[in-house]
C-alpha cells in the first residue's frame, strides 16, 4: 500500500507542476493584456504600430469608447472609419455624376460608384463581422478587397481627366493602411 500512496502521490506532485508550468504564465500573460487593454495608452501602442499613427491617434481619441477597446475594438473602429468615409465618398460621387455633363467624367465617376458600392454594402459590413468573430484572415482579405477596388477607381481617371476624388481617395486608402497593419496585428498574437 505504500508504494501505491507513493506512487499517487509522486503522480500528483507531477500533474501539480505541470500546471503551474503551464497555467501560471498563461494568467500572467492574460493579466498584463488586460491591464494594457484598460489603459488609454494602449490604443496609442497599437497606433505605433501603423503606417500612419497620427491618422490612427486622430480617429482614436476621437472616439470615447476606444478608451476601453482591446486590439479587435481598436480594428473594428477603423474598419467603421472606413466604412463611414467610404460612404460619404460614394454619396460625393453620386452628387458629381448628377452635376456634371462631362461624358468622359461622368463614365469614370460610375466606375468609381459601382467601385465603391460593394464596399460600402458588402466588403467592409463583412470585415467588421469577421473581426468581431475573430476571423482576422477574412477580414484582412475584405480590408485589401476594399483597397484594390479604391485604386481601381482612382485608376479610371486618366492624365486628361483630373479626378475630383484624388483627396478621398487617399485618405480612405490611408485608413485601410491602418485597419490593415492592426490586423496583422491580430494574427500575430
Amino acid at each position: 500500500m505504500g508504494r501505491i500512496q507513493t506512487c499517487v502521490s509522486y503522480f500528483a506532485i507531477h500533474i501539480i507542476i505541470v500546471a503551474c508550468i503551464c497555467v501560471i504564465p498563461l494568467t500572467q500573460s492574460q493579466a498584463s493584456f488586460s491591464q494594457k487593454s484598460g489603459n488609454s495608452d494602449f490604443g496609442e501602442e497599437i497606433c505605433k504600430n501603423t503606417p500612419f499613427y497620427d491618422l490612427c491617434s486622430s480617429i482614436l481619441h476621437a472616439n470615447p469608447q476606444s478608451q476601453n477597446s482591446d486590439p479587435k475594438g481598436v480594428a473594428l473602429l477603423m474598419v467603421n472609419s472606413i466604412l463611414a468615409n467610404a460612404s460619404d465618398t460614394l454619396s460625393f460621387i453620386e452628387g458629381l455624376i448628377k452635376q456634371t455633363s462631362d461624358r468622359d467624367l461622368e463614365q469614370a465617376l460610375a466606375f468609381c460608384a459601382e467601385s465603391y458600392i460593394p464596399i460600402v454594402k458588402y466588403t467592409l459590413p463583412q470585415a467588421a463581422q469577421a473581426i468581431s468573430q475573430a476571423r482576422f484572415g477574412f477580414a484582412g482579405y475584405c480590408i485589401s478587397d476594399a483597397l484594390k477596388q479604391v485604386i481601381s477607381c482612382d485608376n479610371k481617371f486618366s492624365r486628361a481627366i483630373q479626378t475630383p476624388l484624388g483627396g478621398r481617395n487617399d485618405f480612405v486608402q490611408k485608413l485601410v493602411s491602418v485597419a490593415s497593419a492592426i490586423i496583422k496585428l491580430l494574427l500575430k498574437s
